[in-house]
């Protein structure tokens, strides 16, 4: 079973920052992450996401946070980070991380989320 720990939300006033992580564990001796990301979830609007890397460090930003938001990993440590800057009231949301591994098929795995709120 694959487990997601994810930690560093929490309150912050618009144009401050704060940076998110998310470690990957597994039960097992081999365990490969490909793709890691980040989506959110806004009250009354459906999951987005927000970035993801794959395991050569390719990216992937909504554009919604080009330029203020910036995701990393450190693959020994199966840990992805998003660093989130210039915060805005609009990214208040349950932020979850999504990690993905292929073998035979594809599978997504999912943290249980985390609050970043954004007040004004």
């Amino acid at each position: 079973q694959v487990q997601l720990v994810e930690s560093g939300g929490g309150l912050v006033q618009a144009g401050g920052s704060l940076r998110l992580s998310c470690t990957a564990s597994a039960s097992r001796s081999i365990f490969r992450p490909n793709a890691m990301g980040w989506y959110r979830q806004a009250p009354g609007k459906q999951r987005e996401l927000v970035a993801s890397i794959t395991s050569g460090g390719s990216t992937n930003y909504a554009d919604s946070v080009k330029g203020r938001f910036s995701i990393s990993r450190d693959n020994a440590k199966n840990t992805v980070y998003l660093q989130m800057n210039s915060l805005k009231p609009e990214d208040t949301a349950v932020y979850y991380c999504n990690v993905q591994e292929k073998v035979f098929v594809t599978m997504d795995y999912w943290g249980k989320g985390i609050l970043v709120t954004v007040s004004q």
